[in-house]
């Protein structure tokens, strides 16, 4: 399978409105309208990080949000002295997981970030009972905490892991 990534704008965001994700309920991912809301608010902002449409053979299956980190009252103590990473969001057309293809799209975006912006940790949110989710994150180094912001557990991953 080919794998590319297109960033996220106006101008293709209705494709990205296809994504297939009718069975992710809407507490445990934020949906495109709202990431394109934070895509444009960092953008003016000069924030550093990319939104992307994930595009396998050529079809739109996905989107993933990782950037800087601004920060919220709520962050884990251990992130409020450095600056980090934080992956808003990530979404895979149903059609498409299972196959290894959100491994592969969550480990080249990482490195394309720490490439592009250097290496930072990063932090995620995963709704407390998205249990697949969460070993999915576990499974890509990622290091469940035991603070929450709203439902989510905050997941950690450190350079290096």
């Amino acid at each position: 399978m080919m794998i590319d990534f297109i960033e996220l704008t106006r101008d293709n965001y209705a494709e990205a409105c296809h994504v297939d994700r009718e069975d992710i309920p809407s507490d445990f991912v934020s949906g495109i309208d709202e990431i394109m809301e934070i895509t444009e608010y960092g953008i003016a902002h000069n924030c550093i990080g990319h939104t992307y449409i994930i595009m396998v053979d050529g079809v739109c299956s996905g989107y993933i949000l990782l950037g800087e980190a601004l920060r919220w009252e709520t962050d884990p103590p251990q992130m409020q002295e450095q600056p980090f990473y934080r992956l808003m969001v990530f979404v895979i057309s149903k059609n498409y997981r299972n196959k290894g293809i959100g491994g592969e799209v969550l480990e080249k975006v990482i490195t394309q970030i720490y490439k592009e912006f250097g290496v930072r940790p990063i932090a995620l949110g995963c709704h407390r009972d998205n249990y697949r989710a969460e070993e999915f994150y576990k499974k890509h180094g990622f290091i469940k905490t035991e603070y929450l912001e709203g439902n989510d557990y905050y997941f950690l991953r450190y350079p290096g892991q």
